[in-house]
């Protein structure tokens, strides 16, 4: 019998009987038109509302932020105060009724009607200063650190609880990345101390508030990481790598987080793809991490790839190991 998305997504994420493996993305209807923080398209140059500067050069898959003495925003984290001015959130009805329309028109029945929140606490820190002074910051400065730390994540808080007064969504996906592809950034003792209270308190809003699902996405390595992702109320983990030996996450974790990945995106989604990597690499996730608390998906944070026809080929290739396995 066919289950509907939301329904198979529920019951492969808490141990029940699903029918199928979820395809990727396919349980999220993304509300796109949420105001908020801009983002550059290919081949622009844009400054944020936080006066980031972000470059997205022609022929590159995604944009950065530009870190030289001009363009830092944050100079001195000892005088965080001086420089870094969180930007009003929009929260009049006309900002919001485009994204309103469209949550109205999704069957909540069929789907999640999904926020994107990008991006996050940890990213906020180094996009505002530069990666290595925002890793020392937190040797050198580390109660400068606490202080901005708790100010983004006022403002993140601000900010949803104008996302679930306009929207009212089931689901939250949030990105911060939190490694590299073989180690986390920081050590399990230092996110402790700086990262997880910030978002004990910005995932426990939304779940308090009705959210019913928090996907977190780190396309990384954190699998040191993973009791505190639980700990914040994390449901799924999307971006989960290779590199973190996601079979062996879900023995351990299995039941208390479920895992959304395990088909790395610089393996599949490249200019010379083929058909024939992306069903070994979907065959291998799919029969080495079963078919309870893992969604295949691609390493990718969003319901697209940076090459036309990745990410539908990659659904087709779920498609046919659902016939075979289930």
């Amino acid at each position: 019998m066919y289950v509907n998305q939301e329904k198979n997504l529920l019951e492969t994420i808490r141990g029940g009987n699903p029918d199928r493996f979820v395809k990727q993305y396919e349980f999220m209807h993304f509300i796109t038109e949420t105001p908020g923080i801009t983002f550059p398209q290919p081949g622009q140059t844009l400054k944020n509302e936080w006066g980031i500067t972000f470059k997205w050069p022609e022929g590159q898959i995604g944009p950065f932020p530009v870190h030289d003495e001009e363009h830092k925003v944050l100079k001195d984290i000892t005088e965080w105060q001086k420089y870094v001015k969180a930007p009003v959130i929009p929260t009049a009805d006309e900002a919001w009724a485009a994204a309103v329309a469209h949550a109205n028109a999704v069957d909540r029945n069929e789907e999640f009607v999904t926020v994107f929140v990008a991006p996050g606490v940890f990213e906020m820190c180094h996009h505002l200063m530069g990666m290595e002074d925002a890793l020392m910051a937190l040797y050198e400065e580390p109660g400068h650190m606490h202080e901005l730390i708790d100010y983004l994540t006022e403002y993140e808080l601000a900010y949803a609880k104008a996302i679930i007064n306009h929207l009212h969504p089931d689901c939250i996906f949030h990105h911060d990345d939190w490694g590299s592809q073989k180690s986390s950034f920081i050590s399990p003792a230092m996110f402790e101390e700086f990262f997880l209270p910030a978002y004990k308190k910005i995932y426990g809003f939304y779940k308090k508030n009705g959210v019913e699902l928090i996907v977190h996405h780190s396309d990384s390595y954190a699998a040191n990481l993973v009791p505190f992702m639980i700990e914040m109320g994390i449901d799924i983990w999307q971006g989960v790598m290779t590199t973190n030996n996601t079979p062996e996450l879900i023995k351990k974790y299995g039941g208390q987080i479920s895992f959304m990945g395990d088909i790395d995106s610089g393996t599949v989604d490249l200019p010379n793809w083929t058909r024939e990597v992306i069903a070994k690499e979907v065959e291998r996730a799919c029969k080495t991490c079963g078919k309870l608390y893992f969604i295949p998906c691609q390493t990718m944070g969003g319901n697209w790839s940076s090459f036309p026809g990745v990410y539908n080929t990659i659904n087709e290739e779920i498609d046919r190991m659902s016939k075979e396995m289930f």
